[in-house]
């Protein structure tokens, strides 16, 4: 049985894409009752969506919507309706936390901000996802993951080599909303564990902006002290400059293994030898480690090694890798990576039921409790569970069918 730190907690969320309603499906993951409030007649704005290959649709199962949404449950409220909003407000007096993305102006018109729900529940938790934050000139703009995290705080920029014919994109979709949900996942459940401590609330704030510049702290801060900026490596460029252990290779069959072994003088023998160059091992340009990271050796040994992957497939590689001591890894796609058996050992790949009762895969998020992976459960149908929690508000069937009449629920 896996663990659930979040049992007993009760998280409404108000929110619609990927990036903070994602923040609610780790939480729902980890045992908390997530509670989706979607508009009533158009419900989630991604519902439907479809993006390339991996947003087509199989059934009731899509996964543009199962990933940020599984484990939740679903009501239909049209929050411009004073009675939709009255039951909102019941539910936020019974909330832990309430989880938010629409834009401050939007929060004002229905009444959704953070005083209102306050003026409902004194000691709620409320957590705001954003584009661009909460506060300077930009914070009514929207934005998604491409332009908040990918372009503007330098991702795009870092992956894009000078000689380019366009700007690289991020490799996969919801890239930056992904990560940022994990973030804002994170700073609630400090948020409750301050509450637990010293009976204070919060209110917290994650933007993609802000992931999107943690994310690459390093070149910010770099560029920071230094006041200039290091171009990113030409498409043509031997990606080991300093380190011969340290590149991306290309194999006979168009594919690419990266090694990473930042202790080069450690690795450099045992690598020879699963690569057969047994004769470089004692050859004087590289026999020491100060030899080796001499520029001009470095650039000797790196092309010696990317004529020698240039030889055999990736698969060959992959395997003969198997028992190489340093640090490298295959560049998987999509499908490998969901095979790996490395993942799957560790249960990152979990089983769910869909609505019609068939098997499908999710990623699992990454934090385990115990040594066990995360049960999961599959992401609600729009409004699917209004009445079962208007029921848990005291409401009989005479009352809801009112509200349904009133165009307030579905």
């Amino acid at each position: 049985m896996a663990t659930k730190p979040m049992q007993g907690v009760k998280i409404l969320e108000v929110a619609q894409f990927t990036f903070t309603p994602s923040a609610g499906a780790v939480l729902s993951d980890w045992g908390a009752d997530v509670i989706k409030v979607e508009h009533a007649v158009t419900g989630d704005a991604q519902r439907g969506l479809q993006l390339g290959v991996g947003g087509a649709a199989a059934g009731s199962f899509q996964p543009l919507m199962e990933h940020p949404n599984r484990g939740k449950r679903s009501i239909g409220l049209s929050l411009e309706n004073p009675d939709a909003r009255e039951v909102l407000y019941a539910l936020a007096k019974e909330a832990d936390v309430m989880l938010v993305n629409f834009l401050p102006a939007a929060r004002q018109k229905l009444k959704i901000d953070v005083e209102h729900i306050r003026a409902q529940n004194p000691d709620i938790i409320y957590a705001r996802g954003s584009a661009l934050g909460n506060k300077g000139q930009e914070r009514e703009n929207g934005g998604y993951d491409m332009t908040a995290f990918w372009t503007r705080t330098g991702s795009a920029w870092g992956c894009t080599p000078p000689d380019a014919p366009k700007m690289i994109g991020p490799p996969a979709g919801a890239y930056g909303d992904s990560i940022g949900g994990m973030t804002i996942a994170g700073g609630i459940a400090a948020a409750l564990f301050a509450r637990e401590r010293t009976g204070e609330t919060s209110e917290i704030d994650v933007s993609l902006l802000s992931v999107g510049a943690w994310a690459t702290a390093l070149s910010v801060s770099n560029a920071l002290a230094l006041g200039v900026v290091q171009e990113p490596q030409r498409f043509d460029a031997i990606s080991a400059t300093f380190n011969p252990l340290v590149g991306t290779f290309e194999t006979s069959d168009g594919r690419a293994i990266n090694f990473t072994m930042l202790q080069a003088g450690r690795y450099w023998a045992d690598t020879c030898r699963h690569l057969e160059l047994d004769e470089l091992i004692d050859d004087p340009r590289f026999a020491t480690v100060e030899s080796l990271m001499d520029p001009v050796n470095t650039a000797a040994a790196a092309t010696l090694i990317r004529d020698k992957m240039l030889t055999k497939p990736f698969d060959e590689w992959v395997e003969r890798f198997r028992t190489l001591e340093g640090q490298w890894a295959a560049v998987q796609n999509p499908l490998e990576v969901g095979h790996d058996p490395q993942l799957r050992a560790n249960g990152y790949i979990q089983t769910v039921l869909d609505a019609d009762g068939i098997e499908r895969e999710l990623v699992a998020n990454p934090v385990q409790f115990d040594n066990t992976p995360p049960e999961l459960t599959r992401g609600p149908q729009f409004a699917e569970h209004t009445d079962e929690i208007l029921m848990e508000l005291g409401m009989d069937m005479d009352k809801i069918l009112e509200l349904k009449l009133g165009g307030s629920v579905t």
